[in-house]
């Protein structure tokens, strides 16, 4: 269950949750959906790598992030707990606004926010602040095979990837797969079906910025 001290930032959303069965009672509306799915692509996770993390089945999360249905205050729960966020940000729309701004984000070595997949090890940079128009992370690709993907990895945005240590093979669904080795980057369209292995004696590492 999410740390109470975080359910009581979000007092003013969930009283009329509160109000009704917790366990049953529905979120009501506040672009909840379109929220979940940012964040879910912030952090570079499809729809199936979230609903692993998450334990909501993979149509319920669809479902959620095209406002089909209302979450349950069960079912938020798990989101914010299986994502590794606080139930605010799901209640905080996204800044449109432009100007210059002032914010500032230190991520130490080997202190980035850590976010597991079955073929990732990413470590996101920059963690503490919200709304961000791009997405850093240091990376160690687990994956020593295509076969250990479940399908294409495909998301909305642009990507761009550099690679720290070892070598991989990065395969995409237009293009025959290429190595790249330490010092080698590539930028592509994400919607583009894409996926790396590691092909050098340890797990390569690196560094991911999607926008």
């Amino acid at each position: 269950m999410p740390d109470e001290n975080l359910l009581d930032q979000a007092q003013p959303q969930l009283d009329v949750v509160r109000r009704k069965s917790p366990a049953e009672a529905n979120i009501e509306p506040q672009e909840l959906g379109k929220r979940v799915k940012e964040i879910r692509l912030q952090q570079n996770l499809t729809l199936e790598e979230a609903s692993k993390l998450t334990g909501l089945a993979r149509s319920t999360l669809s479902k959620i992030e095209n406002e089909q249905i209302s979450p349950t205050f069960s079912a938020v729960s798990k989101l914010v707990k299986g994502l590794g966020i606080d139930i605010p940000q799901l209640f905080t729309k996204t800044n449109t606004q432009t100007g210059r701004g002032g914010r500032r984000d230190i991520t130490l070595s080997g202190e980035g926010k850590p976010r597991l997949t079955p073929t990732y090890e990413h470590q996101i940079l920059g963690a503490q602040l919200l709304n961000k128009k791009m997405l850093p992370y240091h990376t160690t690709i687990r994956a020593r095979s295509f076969e250990e993907f479940d399908g294409w990895v495909r998301h909305q945005g642009e990507e761009l990837l550099y690679v720290l240590k070892g070598s991989i093979t990065f395969f995409t669904e237009f293009y025959e797969p290429i190595q790249l080795s330490e010092g080698d980057s590539a930028y592509y369209d994400c919607e583009m079906g894409h996926a790396l292995v590691s092909t050098s004696e340890n797990d390569a590492e690196i560094l991911w910025v999607t926008a």
